[in-house]
């Protein structure tokens, strides 16, 4: 926007500013002589009037001072006032002293220093005050409406910190709320008064504070908080029956994903995980690889590839292809990205990977430059009785999606694996390990670069630890937890999918993309936290009840097999296992037997191809196998 339509589009404020400008060259002359100016100074006043003007108006459109919303102003607004009011002044302060010539054009520049001072402050003092006043009618109309609708819901803001701060002017507009207080845990700040808003108690007093102000609901304003700062508030929130939301993350704002005021729910799982891990500059780095490309997710109706479909939307590709044979769920992810009339087209494909003639077509009418092959039986415990299933999908439909990727050239294709292919002992894992290297076998099937995720367990998705947690805490208990000494690693399902699109980038031949996820967490902490989480106490109000490993499971996941070694990549967090040498032959032959035998429904013998692999499997499921068949 230029400088003279934003003059032009602010026209009452010019108007207004000039006024305050006359009246401050009048008082400061009045007040300088002590009375009012007459011969000489008034001639002097007449002939500075419209030079003065001219000369603050133009300063204040340099400054950007009529970019400025007057129902909005704020401190930032005065400290820009003050530079363009100063800039005026001293340049009239070095006329006074260094002005040029003799006489009675000497006489016009020199203005007394006395009027010169007056008339700056004098001038900074009414032109905020004109603006003041816009803001308190502006607030006030806002009240008049407020009054006339629905009751504003009363919050108290939980963080009196720079995004407390920021929160509490953006919600002045917000016709929905009103802010009734601060709460912090800051002692030096209990009493205090930020942004005209009173700092009422601490985290510990939100209980009699909610009372004192009928509060409906508390907003946990802290952008940059801790994940044990975010749950202790929660549970204080939690503890006295009000609802909480929380502000976005400063990531979030930062890149522009989310504003300060739009407010969300409180989700558990974001205080009971890992502390996130963001790839800076992301957007930027990845959106040269996707932008205008032709995207096919497999698996795109579970919790993995939706988000991936989601996330790859902010990448500009020119079409994404949704495939999955659940036809409910490829149906609400299209409608999600109809109601959000999304500009990136979506093209459902109901489709089940194990068919190859079905993937033969798709791949053939689709075209696609790239694809995440996210479809797969993730369950252990139920692959570990469906083993010849697990084969089917995850080995059988892998083949057939990797066949179809280097038939049509595609440019990238990266496979979702699991930290349980690492020294498998359950069939799932063993089936993932399985897909990696027919990935590693696949390095030199045309122009593909191929690529493998491996990552651990993921918070929020279909058969997560923490929703049967929450759900077996609304019931009253017990919370059940396998053993007492199981870890699990965990990420959340944006973490995941921010690693499998930098994975795609980086994509050259074969390799295995390893997040660092952190220390692993202690399943049975885990759900006495989230026992204290929801107000109760473990123990007494619900019971925590160790129910023993169940089929195919382990104490700990590994990450990376001892044989394995890690190398660091581009992105920060992010490192890379080299493809393992691999017979690619021997590999062929193994897995057309294990297809066999599970197309057969031959447990036994999956069981025991699957042991003779060399992928460190060692079945748990000969014995259930022989002892089923005996009966």
């Amino acid at each position: 926007m230029n400088k003279s339509f934003t003059l032009y589009s602010r026209l009452n404020q010019v108007i207004l500013d000039s006024g305050t400008f006359v009246l401050s060259l009048f008082a400061a002359y009045a007040i300088r002589f002590e009375a009012w100016p007459a011969g000489a100074d008034m001639r002097q006043l007449l002939l500075w009037m419209p030079v003065l003007i001219a000369a603050r108006l133009l300063v204040h459109v340099l400054c950007g001072i009529y970019r400025h919303v007057w129902r909005f102003v704020s401190f930032s607004d005065t400290i820009e006032m003050a530079k363009s009011t100063a800039i005026v002044s001293l340049a009239l302060v070095a006329l006074r002293l260094f002005a040029p010539g003799h006489g009675a054009l000497q006489e016009w520049l020199r203005l007394p220093l006395g009027v010169i001072a007056m008339e700056g402050t004098f001038s900074l003092t009414l032109s905020m005050s004109v603006r003041a006043l816009r803001r308190a009618l502006y607030a006030r109309q806002r009240r008049s409406k407020a009054a006339t609708g629905l009751p504003a819901k009363r919050v108290l803001l939980y963080g009196a910190g720079r995004a407390g701060i920021m929160l509490r002017k953006e919600l002045e507009t917000n016709l929905a709320y009103d802010v009734v207080g601060f709460v912090d845990d800051d002692p030096k700040k209990l009493g205090s008064v930020i942004s005209n808003t009173r700092v009422a108690g601490s985290g510990d007093q939100i209980e009699r504070l909610v009372e004192k102000y009928r509060v409906d609901e508390v907003i946990i304003s802290m952008a940059t908080a801790s994940r044990m700062t975010l749950a202790l508030a929660l549970a204080k929130c939690r503890r006295a029956n009000i609802p909480a939301k929380i502000i976005p993350s400063l990531q979030e704002i930062l890149t522009g994903q989310m504003h300060i005021s739009q407010l969300r729910e409180t989700r558990m799982e974001e205080v009971l995980g890992r502390e996130s891990v963001e790839v800076l500059e992301f957007e930027q780095i990845a959106g040269s690889t996707y932008r205008g490309k032709r995207v096919l997710v497999t698996g795109a109706g579970g919790s993995i590839g939706s988000e991936l479909v989601r996330q790859l939307a902010r990448l500009s590709p020119s079409s994404i292809a949704i495939l999955d044979k659940d036809e409910n769920s490829i149906y609400e992810l299209e409608q999600e990205f109809v109601r959000r009339k999304s500009t990136v087209a979506v093209e459902p494909q109901i489709a089940d990977v194990r068919d190859a003639g079905r993937l033969q077509a798709v791949f053939s009418g689709f075209r696609p430059h790239m694809v995440f092959h996210a479809a797969a039986h993730k369950h252990v415990p139920l692959m570990e009785l469906h083993p010849c299933e697990a084969v089917l999908n995850n080995v059988g439909g892998t083949s057939n999606v990797l066949h179809a990727s280097a038939q049509f050239g595609v440019e990238r294709f990266v496979f979702i694996s699991s930290d349980k292919a690492v020294n498998p002992v359950n069939v799932m894992g063993a089936t993932k390990r399985i897909g990696e290297m027919l990935v590693q076998s696949s390095i030199h099937s045309g122009r593909t670069r191929f690529a493998c995720v491996r990552f651990g367990n993921v918070l929020g998705s279909r058969g997560s630890v923490i929703p049967l947690f929450q759900k077996q805490i609304a019931q009253g208990g017990p919370v059940t937890v396998t053993h007492p000494d199981v870890v699990r690693y965990f990420m959340t399902i944006q973490e995941a999918v921010q690693l499998i699109l930098c994975a795609g980038t980086l994509a050259q031949g074969g390799e295995t993309f390893v997040l660092d996820m952190g220390n692993p967490r202690n399943i049975l902490e885990l759900a006495n936290e989230m026992i204290v989480l929801s107000g109760l106490e473990p123990g007494k109000d619900i019971e925590t009840k160790i129910i023993g490993l169940r089929p195919g499971e382990k104490l700990f996941e590994e990450l990376v097999a001892p044989s394995e070694r890690l190398l660091q990549t581009s992105f920060e967090k992010l490192s890379l296992i080299e493809p393992s040498p691999c017979d690619q032959q021997l590999l062929s032959e193994l897995v057309d037997r294990l297809m066999s035998m599970a197309k057969n429904n031959d447990n036994r013998e999956v069981h025991r191809i699957l042991s003779d692999m060399g992928l460190g499997f060692q079945s748990q499921g000969l014995k259930a196998c022989a002892a089923s068949a005996s009966d």
